[in-house]
C-alpha cells in the first residue's frame, strides 16, 4: 500500500502514480517478498528536501530523494498486518532537472528514484562500493527500459 502526498503546488506528477503503484510491486515481487507493507512518498520541493537534509542528516544541501525507514528499529510497526516501511520524500524540481541531465524522461527518473527510496526503506545501501554495485544492478532490473 501507497499513500502518495503532494507538498507542491504541482500536480504533474499526477499521472505517474500508478506507475509508482506498480513498480512498488513489481520492487517487493523482484525482492520475492509479501505485498504486506505501507510506504508513505511525499513529493516536496527543493526548499523541504533540503531543510530536511540538514535537519535529519546534518548535509545543509538540496538532495533528490532521502527515505526515512522505520525498520531501522527493533521494533517494526504493523497495524491490521501491514508493517509500515517508512517515507519517501522525492524533490520533485530535482527529479526534473535530472531526467534532463541523463537524457531520459521525467517519468523514469521519478519512477527511479521511488525505486532508490524503497530499496533504502527495504535495507539496501550504496556505502561501500559492493553495496553500491548489488544496489544499483537491482534497481536497474527494477526499472528496467522504462522511458
Amino acid at each position: 500500500m501507497i499513500n502518495i502526498v503532494n507538498r507542491t503546488k504541482y500536480s504533474d506528477f499526477k499521472d505517474y502514480y500508478p506507475l509508482i503503484e506498480e513498480y512498488y510491486r513489481k520492487t517487493l515481487k523482484t525482492l520475492k517478498m509479501e505485498d504486506n507493507y505501507a510506504v508513505s512518498l511525499i513529493i516536496c520541493g527543493p526548499v523541504t528536501i533540503r531543510r530536511i537534509n540538514r535537519e535529519y542528516r546534518g548535509i545543509d544541501k538540496v538532495t533528490d530523494v532521502i527515505s526515512f525507514a522505520l525498520l531501522d528499529n527493533e521494533e517494526t510497526v504493523e497495524y491490521e498486518d501491514v508493517i509500515e516501511l517508512g517515507d519517501i520524500f522525492i524533490n520533485r524540481d530535482r527529479a526534473i532537472s535530472q531526467a534532463h541531465d541523463y537524457e531520459h524522461s521525467i517519468k523514469r527518473e521519478f519512477v527511479f528514484l521511488f525505486v532508490h527510496g524503497l530499496l533504502h526503506l527495504l535495507g539496501y545501501d550504496h556505502m561501500n562500493p559492493e553495496d553500491e554495485k548489488r544496489m544499483f544492478a537491482l534497481q536497474r532490473k527494477i526499472v528496467g527500459d522504462l522511458e
